[in-house]
């Protein structure tokens, strides 16, 4: 275990949980992650390891048959897996998001017919709010539900799905006017529809259709894709939580989840590209010594190390927020900003250390380097993140003239 990113107070099953991840890291992930990637393979074996290990059930209350913990443990679980291989973290993000909000919001017989069999990895989530013209204006989603009897009718198109073709099922966020008047606010007009589907890409249900992969500069192996409606017919019992208009709500609260994850992923990917160049560097000779002897090397090592330190206290900070009960929007915003902003620096510093040999896809900084922009930009971009961070600081320190 290295000096760095240490998380003090955890439980003995805490500790217990997160090093045998790191094991399975350490063995089953980092040896295959750059040859699987550079094919852009999904990694089933992987995918089963984590499934046998229970990962996929591991927030998941324990009454329907998961582990039962906190999103710190989950968070630093993803902090291990991205240090191996960040690709791998988005396949159970995604997952944990749909998870997360069926546990908050979902209706009895929604939590009883899903969460076992998603504890159990048999049933894989997704999730889908972004549109090929909005970007992150989520008030901006044209994708419609139009009620027919005891069904709803969905039509449009959704973009960016991390799991889109291996995933059985997907929470859809749509504009749904039913009940709701004219001049209503766009997002309390927004509904969360659990659409399943069978895996794979083409039709896979009467109108639906997951077209393919999109191809990507980084963040391979995990399928990213397109979602097109046309005529889907999803029954009235799919719609989460059994009331239209709060889709936008339940999105906002899985995303809260979802930041915290990336600000994991981000605090993982340092911590690797950090662990690269500080022992790239004691191996490396030039002008008589090792160029970790230099001190231009030693100041950027410790900055990357200041940094991954800063990332992962921001980062466990606002997971125990989290997991209080209390609002952490502002926490996760800063985490997900600070670890975000502070892993493609940290990335940046371990390639220029590595010189020339970083540029060549044998060495496992070249991998880094393209996966590291990925979460400049998921679960809300760094505009966003600042724009929510400025409005929440507003909030709490209104000036009282």
């Amino acid at each position: 275990m290295s000096r760095l990113a240490q998380t003090h107070g955890l439980s003995d099953v805490q500790q217990e949980i997160v090093s045998t991840v790191r094991d399975f890291v350490d063995k089953e992930i980092i040896p295959v992650a750059t040859e699987l990637e550079h094919r852009d393979e999904y990694p089933q074996a992987i995918v089963d390891g984590l499934k046998e290990l229970g990962l996929f059930g591991l927030m998941i209350p324990e009454e329907y048959g998961g582990l039962g913990e906190s999103l710190l443990t989950y968070a630093l679980c993803v902090e291990e897996i991205a240090r191996g291989w960040m690709s791998v973290s988005g396949i159970i993000n995604t997952h944990f998001i749909v998870a997360y909000m069926l546990k908050q919001h979902g209706t009895r017989e929604q939590r009883d017919h899903f969460l076992p069999r998603m504890a159990a990895g048999d049933v894989r989530g997704a999730f889908s709010m972004s549109e090929p013209a909005l970007g992150s204006d989520v008030s901006a989603i044209s994708s419609k539900a139009v009620k027919d009897g005891d069904e709803y009718v969905l039509t449009g198109q959704k973009m960016w799905l991390t799991n889109g073709g291996t995933s059985s099922l997907v929470a859809v966020l749509v504009r749904s006017d039913e009940g709701h008047p004219e001049g209503t606010a766009p997002h309390r007009s927004m509904t969360t529809f659990l659409v399943e589907k069978e895996p794979g890409f083409g039709e896979v249900r009467p109108g639906l259709t997951i077209p393919g992969k999109i191809d990507k500069m980084g963040y391979k192996g995990v399928d990213t894709t397109e979602l097109i409606m046309d005529g889907l017919r999803v029954p009235a019992d799919r719609v989460l939580g059994g009331v239209t208009g709060r889709g936008f709500y339940q999105m906002m609260d899985g995303v809260e989840v979802g930041r915290v994850n990336v600000a994991a992923r981000g605090c993982g990917v340092a911590q690797r590209a950090f662990e690269l160049g500080v022992r790239y560097a004691q191996q490396r000779s030039t002008f008589g010594k090792p160029i970790a002897q230099h001190q231009a090397i030693q100041f950027k090592l410790a900055e990357m190390a200041t940094k991954v330190e800063a990332a992962h206290a921001m980062m466990v900070n606002a997971a125990r927020k989290k997991d209080s009960g209390q609002r952490n929007d502002l926490e996760a915003g800063m985490a997900k900003y600070l670890a975000s902003e502070y892993c493609k620096e940290v990335v940046e510093d371990a390639f220029r250390i590595h010189g020339g040999y970083g540029f060549s896809k044998e060495y496992e900084i070249e991998r880094l380097y393209r996966e590291a922009p990925m979460l400049l930009i998921g679960e809300g971009t760094a505009e966003i993140q600042k724009m929510i961070i400025g409005r929440r600081l507003l909030e709490e320190y209104r000036f009282q003239g």
